[in-house]
Order: structure tokens, then sequence, then C-alpha cells
């Protein structure tokens, strides 16, 4: 039986349902730059707007000429909207079998550091969004991983406290941060270790 305590299993999306190969977005940015693509995605990483872009505080447009200005390039923004957007796989790493099994037993929710390009692509791309009622995303939030402040809204939306709530990330500090709130939290490998994991917390019926 599953633990009477766990009411909600919140899912980080980058790594953990969808791949990122930002090498692939870069590629298409970088001509008509500089940069390589490596260092073009290093100058992006390091942009004092680079938070205002994930917590919302900038706008895609805005962003799209921020990068041009900064960094050269001759996209359109609708060829930069399309090319930002290869860093996401197209095939989800999990079955929707398997987030719709946990959907009819647990309060579902998606928590992730992103921006409005990727989150209207996503929402439009990927059919497991149907199991996630609530998401949390930084753009939207105005706070990032591993800002207490996000990990709380989740919370509140969900209607759990932290110690009801199971938190699911592909990094070791994000998932540190939930375990400091008092939730329990997976560092996602694999889908096989993910399960395995669930199980060993007594999320059966997988």
């Amino acid at each position: 039986m599953p633990s009477p305590k766990l009411r909600a299993i919140i899912f980080d999306i980058g790594r953990v349902l969808v791949q990122v190969d930002v090498a692939r977005a870069m590629q298409g940015l970088a001509p008509g730059s500089h940069l390589s693509p490596s260092e073009f995605w290093s100058a992006i990483e390091r942009d004092p707007s680079w938070p205002d872009w994930q917590e919302g505080r900038m706008a895609p447009h805005d962003w799209y000429l921020h990068l041009a200005k900064r960094l050269g390039g001759s996209l359109t923004f609708e060829q930069f909207t399309e090319v930002w957007n290869r860093a996401l796989d197209p095939a989800p790493i999990h079955e929707d079998a398997f987030l719709e099994k946990l959907s009819k037993r647990y309060r579902l929710a998606l928590l992730s550091n992103t921006d409005p390009i990727h989150v209207r692509h996503l929402e439009a791309t990927y059919s497991f969004f149907a199991f996630f009622p609530t998401r949390i995303y930084s753009c939207s939030v105005g706070a990032s991983k591993p800002n207490p402040l996000i990990y709380s809204t989740a919370l509140r939306a969900l209607k759990v406290s932290a110690g009801e709530a199971l938190y699911i990330d592909d990094i070791a500090a994000y998932v540190e941060a939930a375990r400091r709130l008092g939730m329990s939290a997976v560092q996602f490998q694999s889908p096989a270790q993910l399960t395995s994991d669930l199980q060993s917390l007594g999320v059966d019926n997988l």
C-alpha cells in the first residue's frame, strides 16, 4: 500500500520528463555570431539578464532582441523561437501510461525553471501535460529553484504540506532544496531507477 502521508508528486520537466539538448539549439543560434555553439550557450548562461528571462521579467521578443544585440545573429523572431525550442526533444522520457497511473492516485504537479517560449511549446507538444493540472514555472512565479518560494508555491497550489509531497529532479542541489523544506525527494537518473525508488517509497501499481 502507498504511504498514507504521500498525497502529491511534483516533477521537474527538463531531463526528467523531456530530454534537453542545448547544443542542438545553439547550433541554430550561433551562425551569424562570432561565437561557437558552446561559447554561445556559455554567454547566455552568464548573461546578466538570464535570471530576468527565466523568472518572467523579460518578454520573449525582448529576450530575442537582447541576444541579437549582444551576441549577434540574423534570425527573425519566428526563426529564433523555432530554433530555441530545438533544445527540447520531441519524444518524452516516460510513457503516458506511467504518468496516468500516478495521476489516478496522487496529485501531480510540474515545477520547472523555464521560460515563456519553452512553456508555450511544451504545453502544445506533449500529451502528458494532461496529467499535470498544477504547473509551476519560474517565469510565472518570479523565482527559480533552488529558491524556497517556488517550492512553496507548488505546495500551496496542491493544497498539501511538505511532508505529504515527493519531489523529483535530475539536479542534486534542487533535490536537496526540496528536502530542506521537509519534502521527500528523488534525484532522477533513469525511468527504471525512478520506478524502483517510487516503489521503495510505497508508491505501487506502477
